[in-house]
């Protein structure tokens, strides 16, 4: 089905016909339409038109309201201030919108004009190592604007960046040649995340302690990394032990976050490893790069050290080394290049904002990225306890990410449960809602704020079923559907011709601006926005659900079906919302 048009665009289509009938000599000027609180909107276009006419804005506001002939959409245009159009829409355009938007599986959204190619690099645990509070952020916006962009029509490629790579790997491997056990499980059966995290953490420990005490080990364990670097087949079967190892666990992880990861689109540093040489002649024949004290670097009007002095980005070192800096610029030309990337995004720590401002730069001078290729770096904030200082635990140790997740789990099936004699859930039930309201209250905690803000990670705020939480908005959706198992046979049905109480039109005229909403949390990057919207239709239908009566005490059929109508569109706008923000809504709770 075509989108539907909101009631926003219909309102300047209807002010632009009247713009260009009173004022033939404005050309096709914008009525400079938005939300307001005095109306329904306002239009504030008029004021900078008068200017180029060299006009009386109240005047030609005036002219203008003449010149709109009487329509279905348009209930009253008030001139205000110096010009301003206070503007109401008819309560049967609110209600003609809402029942085609509910005819429309996409609930009337759009697609994208403009849509593209956009690889999405997020969710980058390391090999080997456990992952902490610290990689949340990153996969829960990443995976986010997965979904949001996808739902505007743009072709999304996931890229989970993964440190498998690095000299770390020479100690590792060369302890399990000589302790070939240590990554052996104790069952023939599948092996648990945490099984193969542990193993993996036992192993990095003793091998790391090694290499601190045996300088012999540590001679060994620095020539096995040439043998990686070099392909030799039986340190290369080893490497590989470890990678796989750690997917077992990476995946558990990202299973526990509700989070689809999919192994082709798992491309780690080592992916590019064949590109390294090629990407440095480019750059250094290009003159992009030169060579400074033998290493090859690329220098900055604008990036100086504390002393004054430039700091370059090293892309290659002076004993031959690769940095991260090559690996990430082989990387933008696989993106460009193979998968025929628009947009690059990267759901990255700000703090290493510096880095790929510079990796950008390089690679727009290599004309890697240009007018038709953009990337961008949706820089997120650090997660903090509640005393506002880095989350830590009592000893002072990183948080690890699954003991996190459990926890919200218990506190949420906790809540959960206190309600569920009341709504006669089954322990079955209890236990799957426990999951998904817990892992969804740490989504919404971190989606509901501007990634590039610090949050407070305090689970008791999060698991209230009061306020700003994700609680608060699967109970709304769930006591909507409670609506419809006692509705009978009463359906939703559009009644244009009735008149809408004021809390009908102020949740209808929410309802209209949904689509808005996701092209804005799309095209900025932005899925706060998305979250408020969906907190504010929450409680926009609570005041809606307080005030009007939809089935006790039971009002006319006409009125009923309409408000059913607004029932059922909140429901599916709600579902819909926090599907794109990864977050389950379960049918009872």
């Amino acid at each position: 089905m075509a989108s539907v048009p909101s009631l926003a665009s219909t309102v300047q289509q209807r002010l632009a016909e009247g713009l260009s009938a009173a004022l033939p000599e404005a050309g096709s000027a914008d009525p400079l339409l938005r939300r307001s609180d005095r109306a329904d909107f306002q239009a504030n276009g008029i004021l900078a038109l008068a200017k180029r006419l060299k006009g009386n804005p109240r005047e030609l506001a005036t002219q203008v309201v003449d010149g709109i002939p009487a329509n279905d959409v348009l209930k009253e245009i008030e001139v205000s201030g110096p010009g301003f159009l206070n503007i109401t829409v008819t309560d049967e355009a609110i209600v003609r919108t809402l029942a085609a938007r509910a005819a429309d599986d996409r609930l009337g959204v759009p697609f994208a004009p403009d849509a593209g190619t956009t690889v999405i690099d997020y969710a980058q645990p390391n090999v080997a190592k456990e992952m902490h509070v610290g990689h949340l952020r990153s996969a829960v916006i990443g995976a986010a604007m997965v979904e949001i962009l996808e739902f505007t029509g743009e072709t999304v490629v996931r890229r989970h960046h993964i440190g498998d790579w690095g000299t770390q790997f020479g100690m590792l491997i060369q302890y399990l040649i000589e302790h070939p056990h240590e990554l052996d499980h104790a069952s023939d059966g599948e092996v648990s995340g945490e099984e193969a995290m542990s193993s993996l953490n036992r192993l990095y420990k003793a091998s790391r302690a090694l290499f601190d005490s045996d300088e012999e080990f540590k001679t060994r364990a620095r020539a096995r990394v040439v043998d990686l670097q070099a392909g030799e087949p039986e340190t290369l079967a080893l490497w590989q032990r470890f990678v796989d190892e750690s997917k077992i666990y990476f995946y558990s992880v990202f299973d526990k976050l509700d989070m689809d990861i999919r192994d082709p689109d798992v491309v780690g540093e080592s992916g590019y490893n064949d590109m390294l040489a090629e990407t440095c002649r480019i750059l250094e024949e290009s003159g992009v790069a030169v060579r400074s004290e033998g290493a090859l670097c690329v220098f900055f009007d604008d990036v100086k050290g504390p002393d004054g002095n430039p700091t370059p980005l090293i892309v290659q070192k002076s004993d031959g080394g690769f940095g991260y800096a090559a690996t990430d610029l082989s990387a933008i030309r696989d993106r460009v290049g193979n998968l025929k990337a628009t947009t690059l995004l990267y759901v990255v720590d700000a703090r290493q904002s510096l880095h790929f401002k510079m990796v950008f730069e390089t690679a727009r001078r290599a004309g890697w990225l240009n007018d038709e290729v953009k990337a961008v770096q949706l820089a997120f904030g650090t997660v903090l306890g509640k005393d506002g200082k880095p989350f830590k635990t009592r000893e002072g140790e990183t948080v690890r990410l699954v003991d996190l997740l459990d926890e919200a789990v218990d506190r949420a099936t906790s809540v959960v449960r206190e309600k569920a004699e009341k709504v006669g859930l089954t322990e079955t039930e209890i236990v799957e809602n426990g999951q998904y309201v817990g892992i969804g209250a740490v989504k919404y905690a971190d989606l509901s704020t501007s990634a590039a803000r610090d949050y407070k990670f305090d689970l008791d705020q999060m698991v209230s079923l009061n306020g700003d939480t994700s609680v608060y908005l699967q109970y709304a959706y769930a006591r909507i559907r409670s609506i419809f198992g006692k509705a009978g046979d009463r359906t939703p049905v559009a009644h244009p011709e009735l008149a809408l109480e004021p809390a009908e039109r102020a949740l209808g005229l929410h309802l209209d601006t949904f689509g808005e909403v996701v092209r804005e949390s799309a095209a900025e990057y932005a899925p706060h926005k998305l979250a408020a919207y969906l907190y504010q239709l929450a409680s926009l239908y609570t005041t809606f659900y307080d005030l009007c009566p939809v089935i006790k005490p039971a009002p006319p059929q006409d009125i009923a079906e309409n408000r059913l109508l607004l029932c059922d569109l909140t429901a599916r706008t709600l579902h819909q919302g926090m599907a794109l923000l990864g977050i389950r809504t379960p049918e009872r709770l």
